[in-house]
């Protein structure tokens, strides 16, 4: 571990600008998914304002293509992680194009969402959240491996000790609960960047899971008004609580500076909000020891829902 990873110059009002300013990606290739919304678009704007080449993927394209408008360095192609197919074409188009992935930024997501059946039946946001964001680092391997360093960031949420995997209905085929849903794929997300960490560090690649924060966003599209308001989000009017919420710029930092810090070269497996390390080694203070049992716990029940393991 490096000494100076809990500790930065960047904090919690720190844009993706900042964190990006004299950094120079020339040369690099990210991929963003959904990377034209939302914390995507500015994580987007900034890793190509810093030289990255970046292949956005979108469930639909010509959105994408609109809200990205005049940003240069930037391709978009077809993507709907709920879907195995889509992800595995996707991944084939990319590797026939592109032989190195330098970041890879795990950043689409559903939250709240009513009850929905993609694929075989799967529970919709832990398909979206997990499974398609699982399925796609496997397929996407071969360039990750090439590129000797690269990065995977696999964006979570606000980590609570009471999130768990419900290991016997992880569809929720057993009484749906939008939210009991949301932070297990969260909690998946976290414990995927644990296990490719570490199974990817002997090829040179590192996972982070990171917390961006609370940010308005197209992400709440799922709720409703009243729902917002009565948790204090915003009032009446649609107005946020004051000192609440982080803009898209600020939200996007940490997935970025994961992404990219030299400071991190030798670290992974680390969950991370306002640019620093907040849960690493779980043998070390802020790590959780349940952590790595249950990152290989899920690899291999993601291995086995999706008929992807190309990283052992």
């Amino acid at each position: 571990m490096t000494s100076d990873t809990t500790h930065t110059m960047f904090g919690a009002h720190s844009t993706a600008g900042d964190i990006l300013d004299g950094i120079d990606l020339t040369g690099r290739t990210a991929v963003v998914t959904g990377g034209y919304s939302g914390l995507g678009r500015a994580t987007t704007r900034a890793l190509a304002h810093a030289g990255a080449r970046v292949v956005v993927s979108a469930r639909r394209p010509d959105d994408a293509q609109r809200m990205l408008a005049g940003v240069g360095g930037v391709e978009v192609d077809e993507l709907d992680l709920a879907d195995l197919a889509s992800v595995r074409t996707f991944a084939d188009r990319f590797l026939r194009d592109h032989p190195t992935l330098d970041i890879l930024i795990a950043n689409a997501g559903v939250m709240a969402c009513p009850e929905t059946r993609v694929g075989p039946g799967w529970e919709a946001q832990f398909a979206i959240n997990h499974l398609g964001h699982y399925a796609l680092t496997n397929l996407l391997w071969p360039a990750l491996t090439a590129a000797r360093t690269a990065r995977v960031v696999s964006v979570a949420s606000g980590r609570n000790p009471s999130w768990r995997i419900r290991w016997d209905d992880v569809h929720f085929e057993r009484g749906y609960d939008k939210w009991e849903a949301y932070t297990q794929s969260k909690l998946a997300n976290i414990l995927f960047a644990r296990y490719l960490d570490l199974v990817g560090e002997p090829h040179g690649v590192r996972a982070f899971s990171v917390n961006p924060g609370w940010i308005l966003t197209p992400l709440q599209r799922h709720l409703a008004v009243e729902e917002m308001v009565a948790a204090g989000w915003i009032d009446a009017d649609g107005t946020p609580t004051p000192g609440l919420f982080k803009t898209a710029e600020q939200g996007a930092a940490t997935q970025v500076w994961a992404a990219t810090s030299p400071g991190l070269d030798a670290n992974g497996g680390a969950y991370c909000a306002d640019c620093r390390i907040v849960g690493g080694d779980p043998n070390e203070s802020g790590g959780n020891p349940t952590d790595s049992s249950a990152a290989a716990r899920l690899w291999a029940l993601s291995a086995d829902l999706t008929g992807l393991d190309l990283v052992h």
